[in-house]
């Protein structure tokens, strides 16, 4: 089964409410997202540890290498 980063929720399409409203169910799969979400995800202070494991496990399985840098050396270099 593939992996999920949050709860499947509901989409509503249509106009108005009742009978005229239809409900679609949206998946939210990681192997869905682009990289560049994935590492927003992974650099967040606000995504679960969980969540970030998962997102590793994503990368490494695309064959993307992840290399941890100090904030402090980051600075350095930053011209």
């Amino acid at each position: 089964m593939p992996t999920k980063y949050k709860k499947d929720g509901f989409e509503y399409t249509g106009s108005g409410f009742g009978r005229n409203r239809e409900a679609v169910a949206k998946k939210y799969y990681i192997s869905h997202l682009a990289k560049s979400e994935l590492f927003e995800m992974i650099n967040s202070d606000r995504t679960k540890p969980k969540i970030k494991q998962k997102c590793r496990n994503e990368l490494n399985k695309r064959g993307v290498r992840i290399i941890k840098i100090d904030e402090a050396k980051l600075r350095l270099y930053d011209l």
